[in-house]
């Protein structure tokens, strides 16, 4: 009687055993098929703030599960570089789509063209100091002033700035393309070094403000 006893205790034993044993494999199993399933995300490295430019020194790839992933997550950082947060980003928090804004936010608002240290000013030309008009947001003039009091001599006019961003032309903040309906501005918005913006202002005022447009066109570096 006590061997059957014994018996029938090893069996329970057993299959308690066999049961844990069986339970602790589809653990492991399932936590190795999450940790085969990792894909690489792209989080912020450091605490961003709202409107902040996005670049490699800010960004990092980091794995998530691919179990768990965001349908928005943005996958690699060529996707956000160079666009401006959207709202402000703890560190190790991965980016989401709606995270980023771009070219469509830019035109719309100014503000966030103009680089940190430069201000945006504006400033009254005509037809002919546009350049026909044909200045566009992105192009690169120089500035050149000439006063309106001329005293007895002739007008001596003065190089101001050189190599200054175009903004917008009136409230067009966007290169035209086929389809934008042509419309004449009497203002073009520059971006200037902030030490530069009351010299562009008393210019404006004091007499005639012209704009020279510069080549986009840039040169291969010579070997």
């Amino acid at each position: 009687m006590r061997s059957k006893l014994i018996m029938a205790a090893a069996l329970v034993m057993g299959l308690c055993t066999t049961f844990l044993f069986f339970n602790y494999m589809k653990k492991y199993d399932t936590a190795s098929a999450v940790q085969a399933s990792m894909v690489e995300v792209v989080a912020a490295k450091t605490a961003v703030k709202k409107n902040q430019v996005l670049d490699a020194s800010v960004l990092q790839l980091v794995q998530v599960p691919e179990l768990g992933l965001h349908p928005q997550a943005v996958r690699s950082i060529a996707e956000a570089e160079g666009k401006l947060a959207g709202g402000e980003l703890a560190a190790g928090e991965v980016l989401l789509t709606h995270h980023l804004t771009g070219g469509r936010e830019e035109s719309l608002f100014v503000s966030r063209k103009v680089q940190d240290g430069y201000r945006g000013v504006s400033v009254g030309v005509n037809f002919v100091q546009s350049v026909s008009n044909l200045i566009e947001p992105e192009d690169l003039v120089d500035v050149v002033f000439t006063p309106a009091d001329k005293g007895t001599g002739p007008a001596v006019s003065v190089t101001l700035l050189e190599n200054v961003r175009v903004l917008a032309v009136g409230r067009r903040m966007v290169e035209a393309d086929k389809e934008t309906p042509y419309a004449e501005y009497s203002a073009v918005t520059l971006e200037v070094k902030a030490e530069d913006t009351v010299k562009l202002v008393n210019a404006d005022e004091l007499g005639t403000v012209s704009l020279v447009l510069r080549s986009r066109a840039v040169k291969a570096a010579t070997p």
